[in-house]
């Protein structure tokens, strides 16, 4: 092997090591990647920082343990009282709110509860528990359920029977089991916006301001895990609090309807 061969390798082995220091995993949520978002905002973000984001998705509750576990480098996820108790316990540096859209009730074109009618997001729950209409819950911990648990808390009503299933899956998951049910449903705007499968469903309560979805974002703190790659993920913050994502975020539409608005704050 002569010397320009060794040097060759060398270097090539040098670029890779390099290529590879880009990569960065980051757990996120079911309803961000089934929004379509990501697969507009990850090619930017790797032209403009060089990073290669590598998504893990999943729940938020199943996002978080990932971070805590040291298996993701940050966290994009929507439960904010539980983003706050995982920082607590000194698995994330910081939160950083990125974007937000809401939570919205879907259900039978009829409406056989008559939970359109209702006047808060507690009454038109109250409504479909009381005619005890088809109701899918993802029951998977994650923002979306967390969400619908506090909900169901607020208006002292704990789901159960026939009329409730919990199907422990994903966004786009339990939307096709209440497509093919014909039952209700809690779902994040951008989710049902971007789902194909709604059969016979229709988008029956929205407007409560306790709907409000904000998704933050979160690297994983390296003094509990060295090997996060926090460089990476401060690169990455710093890009999605950037013009560049607000331009993205705030311009993703389908069919006319905004799925995100960006609210990132400048420090």
């Amino acid at each position: 092997m002569t010397f320009r061969t060794i040097l060759s390798a060398a270097f090539a082995a040098v670029l890779a090591v390099a290529a590879q220091a880009e990569d960065m995993k980051m757990s996120v949520t079911t309803s961000f990647a089934n929004s379509g978002l990501a697969d507009v905002l990850l090619p930017e973000i790797k032209k403009d920082t060089g990073i290669n984001v590598q998504l893990l998705i999943v729940g938020t509750g199943q996002a978080l343990k990932l971070g805590a576990q040291g298996d993701v480098d940050a966290v994009l996820v929507h439960a904010k009282a539980a983003e706050l108790a995982w920082l607590a316990e000194g698995n994330g540096t910081h939160r950083r709110e990125i974007m937000y859209n809401d939570f919205i009730l879907v259900g039978p074109s009829d409406d056989p509860a008559a939970a359109g009618s209702a006047a808060q997001a507690t009454e038109a729950l109250s409504a479909i528990a009381g005619a005890q209409a088809p109701f899918v819950s993802r029951g998977d911990n994650s923002g979306t359920h967390k969400m619908e648990l506090r909900l169901w808390k607020a208006a002292g009503i704990e789901p159960q029977g026939d009329w409730y299933r919990a199907v422990g899956q994903g966004m786009g998951a339990a939307l096709n089991t209440a497509s093919g049910m014909n039952a209700y449903i809690m779902s994040d705007r951008a989710s049902w916006l971007k789902f194909a499968n709604k059969g016979d469903l229709k988008l029956v309560y929205e407007g409560d301001p306790i709907l409000f979805n904000q998704y933050a974002y979160m690297p994983v703190n390296p003094e509990k895990h060295s090997h996060a790659k926090i460089e990476q993920a401060n690169a990455l913050e710093a890009w999605l609090v950037s013009d560049r994502a607000r331009e993205l975020i705030d311009g993703y539409t389908l069919n006319g309807e905004k799925l995100f608005t960006f609210n990132a704050k400048a420090e």
